[in-house]
């Protein structure tokens, strides 16, 4: 039974979500701030987390810094807030998926699963590590390493990284790529990639500023090469 912590200050909100999952077969914990959600992941942890951004206490924003600080647990931000500006923070520091309120519960519902299925290690991967000159990938382990020191990807990023990795060298359309990795239901959420890639490459490439393997091609897609191969 997968396990989803639903942190939103609104108890109507709380309660309908629960309810709704719970008949679906999820086991639901509630927070109605981000202290008590930061410390129902350090007690129980959860498969996913749905975080509103307007909390009582801590500001979601700080919250979702700080799960990323310690967890890989997807993360779905749900929000009243429609600014784009703030939907890219979101994702910037690490959100796997953003939801505005008012929203569609078979449309969060499916991002749950999605998100779930990023993070379910029950299959491990069969794509062989990708070496390069400065970082390794174990996808099988879920393993990186960039100038030989350890580095932590959240799902989202790895199940990106792999279909970039089985295409290798090849351009991979972002209407494809976002397909893939968030599901069905996507493809023109082109700002997704554009921070989830410029993530990555502050966290692989040696030069952010001039990626060497994680390329873009301006409105088309993306491509991982390796140069020293």
């Amino acid at each position: 039974m997968s396990r989803v912590l639903v942190v939103d200050d609104e108890p109507h909100l709380l309660r309908t979500l629960a309810i709704n999952l719970r008949a679906r077969e999820y086991a639901v914990e509630t927070a109605g701030d981000g202290r008590s959600a930061l410390q129902a992941l350090h007690d129980g942890g959860a498969d996913v987390v749905i975080l509103d951004l307007g909390l009582p206490d801590l500001d979601g924003v700080e919250v979702l810094r700080r799960i990323r600080d310690s967890f890989d647990v997807p993360v779905i931000v749900l929000s009243a807030r429609t600014d784009s500006v703030d939907k890219v923070e979101a994702l910037d520091l690490g959100a796997d998926d953003y939801v505005t309120k008012p929203f569609a519960m078979d449309e969060l519902l499916a991002r749950i699963r999605v998100a779930l299925r990023r993070n379910d290690g029950s299959t491990p991967s069969t794509l062989p590590p990708l070496r390069t000159a400065h970082f390794e990938l174990d996808f099988a382990e879920r393993r990186a390493l960039a100038g030989g020191a350890p580095v932590r990807l959240t799902p989202t990023e790895w199940s990106l990284l792999e279909v970039l990795a089985r295409h290798a060298g090849h351009l991979v359309p972002q209407r494809d790529l976002l397909r893939e990795v968030w599901g069905p239901g996507y493809g023109r959420e082109s700002n997704y990639l554009r921070v989830y890639a410029n993530q990555l490459r502050r966290k692989l490439e040696p030069d952010p500023a001039a990626p060497r393997y994680l390329l873009t091609e301006p409105g088309q897609g993306y491509r991982l090469v390796d140069p020293g191969a």
